[in-house]
């Protein structure tokens, strides 16, 4: 992992804490949450205030994630709110703790510039010992307060400032002033400086976990199902039905299709369909190489097209029909006819631009792992552990590329391939198609089953 880490492609964007003032305050957070403390003189945390450094001295990578279920975090500084979110369990946690942060931006800045800010994404399960207990989280609701109590100080002289305005006799009221002054050698005049962070919540319908071997839960389509990475009859019986294994790519093709979760990319507004089937063409044969352990040299492009050509017939499906997309998108080719049973077809989507867009894109790279940008930008968990298997010529190429092609222009890359970020006034699920034309209706490809004719 050195490679991916050298080129911050791993642990990359960690917020760095080595003053003393501010080990210290980490120091207070972690004792007042888990009852330990680091010896460590300096680390890197992620946004929920996670360090791998610390996990590592304390042998222990969920010590702010007890059961995996309600995650503990320490805020030193709002620059937390760029970080990355690492050893994630639920795929909603970062987007839930980077709009807690962004929300109460102004009020975090202050508090953080005095103390550390702590607390938790609470649900209510506590433990998730089984399948079935993961449906019992509908809501997230984020608690925080200051290791001094600040807020909670805030609101309670807040209270009193109100009683001693309103009550007839509050001003003869000794022990109501006493309070108030006591309170507000804590606090500050919060008339004029305001202490208080929004009490935030969260749905928690459609989200992955990395529980049980992976899951993709969707409750909140018009057609609910999940969707299981690893043995799905190990899981029990499910409040939520249909449950597809990863291996029934007819049954999840045509799931994706009834909610409208997918479009084809030759079909996406805005996308350069060529060169987006281009580099996939080449992650193809790049797998090919490692398969057949094939010399690539510089892993050129030029390269890539000599080796398709060494292999000719025995080129893997996937290439050939991303190929004969290719050629149909360019006009120099027949409409081809890739169903849902081609190991190309989950190549060819992506998800439309809805509330749950990067949870499906997410599903799509591990339906399509040799998509490995795609793979990197949506299930880094899944990348990572993909990593550490390959050979070191396919290391160097993958690293290469995300740093030439990702790393410089993250926004305008993730744009070019999945469209622009949903805007917060469209719908929060997505609808089923309306449009009933002919590409709709077969795709490029050939039909997946559908109800209507």
């Amino acid at each position: 992992m050195k490679r991916l880490i050298e080129s911050g492609l791993m642990f990359g964007n960690l917020v760095e804490v080595s003053a003393p003032a501010l080990v210290e305050r980490y120091n207070r957070a972690l004792e007042m949450l888990t009852g330990k403390r680091t010896a460590l003189p300096d680390f890197h945390i992620d946004i929920s205030g996670y360090s791998p450094e610390i996990g590592d001295e304390l042998g222990d990578d969920l010590y702010l994630n007890p059961n995996g279920c309600n995650r503990q975090f320490i805020l030193l500084t709002t620059a937390q709110k760029s970080a990355p979110l690492l050893n994630v369990k639920f795929s909603t946690a970062r987007t839930i703790l980077r709009r807690f942060i962004e929300e109460n931006e102004a009020q975090l800045f202050a508090l953080t510039a005095r103390d550390a800010v702590a607390g938790e994404l609470q649900n209510s399960v506590y433990e998730v010992s089984t399948p079935a207990r993961l449906f019992d989280i509908r809501r997230v609701t984020v608690e925080a307060d200051t290791l001094g109590g600040t807020v909670k100080d805030a609101a309670r002289l807040a209270e009193r400032i109100e009683r001693f305005r309103t009550e007839p006799d509050g001003w003869r009221d000794d022990v109501l002033i006493a309070q108030m002054i006591g309170l507000a050698k804590k606090t500050g005049d919060v008339t004029r400086s305001p202490v208080s962070l929004a009490h935030m919540s969260f749905e928690q319908g459609n989200f992955w976990t990395s529980h049980f071997g992976g899951l993709y839960i969707f409750r909140d389509t018009q057609v609910p199902g999940v969707i299981a990475v690893g043995d799905k009859a190990a899981l029990g019986e499910l409040p939520v039905a249909p449950v597809l294994g990863l291996s029934e790519r007819n049954a999840i093709a045509d799931w994706l299709d009834r909610n409208g979760l997918v479009e084809p990319i030759v079909r996406a507004r805005g996308a350069d369909a060529a060169a987006i089937l281009r580099q996939k063409m080449d992650f193809v044969l790049v797998e090919a190489a490692e398969k057949l352990q094939v010399d690539l040299g510089a892993m050129t492009r030029r390269d890539l097209h000599q080796l398709a050509r060494q292999l000719g017939p025995a080129l893997p499906e996937e290439f050939k029909g991303l190929a004969a997309l290719l050629r149909w998108v360019e006009g120099g080719g027949d409409w081809p006819r890739i169903t849902s049973a081609h190991p190309a077809y989950f190549y060819t989507l992506r998800a439309r631009n809805h509330a749950d867009r990067d949870l499906v894109n997410m599903a799509l790279a591990e339906l399509a792992p040799m998509d490995v940008r795609q793979l990197f930008i949506c299930h880094k968990a899944l990348f990572y552990r993909l990593y550490s298997g390959w050979s070191e010529a396919k290391r160097g190429y993958v690293v290469d590329f995300l740093s030439r092609e990702y790393q410089v222009d993250k926004a305008g890359a993730r744009a070019a391939l999945f469209g622009p970020e949903p805007g917060m006034d469209e719908a929060e699920r997505p609808a089923p198609r309306a449009s009933r034309d002919l590409v709709t209706l077969v795709g490029p490809w050939g039909a997946v089953r559908r109800n209507a004719p």
